[in-house]
Formats: C-alpha cells, structure tokens, sequence
C-alpha cells in the first residue's frame, strides 16, 4: 500500500549557517559596534544578546533574513519572551522541529475534510498518509502544501 510521511523538520546545518552570517554581519555594521551583541545557538535554540530591546528587535530581523535566505520556513520560529535586565536583553528563538499532537490532529482532521480516499495515523512526531492508489497520495500532497496549518510541513518517505 502506498504511504509518505509528513513531518515539519528544520535543517540544523542552514540554522547553524544562518546564525554564524548574522554574526558576521552584526560585527560589520557600524551600529552594532562596541555593544557586545552576538547570536548563540544551543541546538535547536538560538539566543540573542544585546545592550538594548531596540538592538534586539534589530538582530531579529536580520536573523530572520538570514534564515529566509538559507531556506528555512520563518514560520518554524517560535520567539520567546524579551528578558531585559540593567544593560543585557536577551531573546530566546526556538526553531520548532516534529509535529506535536495539537500539529498531527490539525493535518489529520484537514485531510479527512479533503474526503480523498487516504488514511493518516500520527506516529510520535510524523503523520503517515497511506492510500490504496498513488494519485490519491499526491492529491493529499497538492491539498497540503497551500493549507496554512501554523507549521512547515515536509513529505518524505513516499513508497509505492
């Protein structure tokens, strides 16, 4: 039978790369001289830092740029709170990676009102789409891929 997964994946390789260039460019700006700003990235966390609120909203944006550019969806950040205390803010940006169950019962319920003849299962952080005919597969794909859904979503693993 069938089948290809759907999952929402951010590629740390670009992230990492994405960061090290927003860097690079807050150590050439003329603005950013002095401040001791940088961007620290933990795994799927990057961290900005800075003297003021207004230099953090700054880095953002140029973070945001970056990330864009490498290929990643800006919709897979999710920015923490603003912790502004004497002369450091930080801001922590998570890059949301796998399907939560909120996101999988979102997919699953929007397939089902597709009426296309598939079935979708979560499993742990992935849907699994199967189908008896290959053509309803990728009609569930082409139904998906304009459907706002709050994540990013990815299809691999398509097996016929």
């Amino acid at each position: 039978m069938p089948s290809f997964d759907i999952v929402s994946e951010v590629n740390l390789h670009e992230l990492t790369n994405a960061v090290d260039q927003t860097n690079r460019e807050i150590t050439s700006r003329f603005d950013f001289k002095g401040t001791g700003t940088k961007v620290e990235q933990q795994d799927h966390v990057v961290t900005i830092v800075a003297q003021t609120e207004f230099q953090v909203k700054q880095v953002v944006e140029i973070l945001r740029m970056k990330i864009s550019k490498r290929g990643i969806d800006v919709a897979c950040l999710d920015f923490g709170p603003l912790n502004i205390a004497l002369n450091e803010a930080r801001q922590n940006v998570t890059a949301r990676h796998g399907l939560d169950k909120e996101s999988g019962k979102k997919v699953v319920k929007f397939i089902k009102e597709t009426q296309l003849k598939v079935q979708a299962q979560i499993q742990d952080e992935q849907v699994r789409v199967m189908g008896k005919k290959r053509d309803d597969l990728q009609a569930a794909i082409a139904a998906l891929r304009p459907a706002d859904l709050g994540m990013p979503l990815q299809f691999t693993n398509f097996r016929d």
